[in-house]
């Protein structure tokens, strides 16, 4: 197995080119992600951040370009061989995606019913253990109707986590949550990570979150339709020479300077 700097790369992206109907949205971008770390893709709206993500687990398919689970290249796997490598990560979908018409426990368990051979009694002992991994042990035979966005959130996590994979797809897990749930969220990624050596792949753009939970991050920026930072959030807010990147990272708006038209001239 590939390290950097002694670290297992358990994810990577070589030459990735994204987009739809032959329009590109993310060009050319290669990165590596190692074992246990929170990896955060960023950038402002419209600049691809979900449309990267979607592509890295098979959702969509990369107009060229692939991406690596460990030794396993899942842009050209098909049948069994994809569904091997489908099961190395769990999602968590922008609004959680639960199914209303299930309590939390019928959706921790669907997984298992899908891709094991458990019996109903063995299904429940897990799914019960992944909701009480996130808080939710008392909440197992409530509805999704019945949460709160936090709460909506934490299950749709437990239903990732069903089937142990070691990486985890957030896709904007903060989004239309207030303060104090989005903390007890990040809270909740950073435990899962130190306790249970999760490698977190998150897609967001809410500056607070980052600064807490992420190891490194990557931004993309919509006019060159490519990754124009890369590192720890704080330092790259520290030290970065790039317009963009500092005015995203400071929350500064204002005009572009004289002559220049696009974010793309900016250093």
């Amino acid at each position: 197995m590939a390290t950097v700097e002694s670290k297992e790369i358990v994810i990577s992206a070589r030459n990735l080119t994204c987009g739809y109907d032959g329009t590109v949205i993310v060009d050319n971008v290669s990165f590596d992600i190692t074992r246990g770390e929170i990896f955060i893709i960023l950038g402002g709206s419209g600049c691809g951040k979900s449309t990267l993500l979607k592509n890295m687990i098979g959702l969509l398919t990369p107009m060229s370009g692939e991406v690596w689970f460990g030794e396993d290249e899942l842009t050209a796997a098909t049948g069994g061989k994809r569904d091997a490598i489908i099961r190395k990560f769990g999602v968590m979908y922008q609004m959680g995606a639960l199914f209303g018409s299930m309590s939390l426990l019928q959706n921790v368990m669907l997984p298992l019913e899908e891709f094991t051979d458990l019996p109903r009694d063995a299904r429940e002992i897990v799914a019960k253990s992944k909701l009480a991994m996130v808080d939710l042990e008392h909440s197992v035979y409530k509805m999704p109707a019945a949460l709160s966005g936090g709460m909506k959130k934490r299950a749709a996590i437990a239903r990732a986590m069903a089937l142990d994979p070691g990486i985890l797809f957030l896709d904007e897990p903060g989004a239309g949550l207030d303060p104090i749930s989005s903390a007890s969220l990040d809270e909740l990624i950073l435990d899962l990570s130190r306790n249970l050596g999760i490698t977190f792949v998150i897609v967001t753009h809410e500056l607070e979150s980052i600064y807490k939970i992420a190891d490194r991050v990557i931004m993309l920026d919509k006019d060159v339709k490519s990754i124009v930072a890369e590192g720890d959030p704080k330092v790259l807010r520290d030290t970065s020479d790039n317009l963009f990147v500092k005015r995203f990272f400071h929350r500064q708006p204002g005009l572009l300077p004289d002559g220049q038209t696009s974010m793309k001239d900016a250093g």
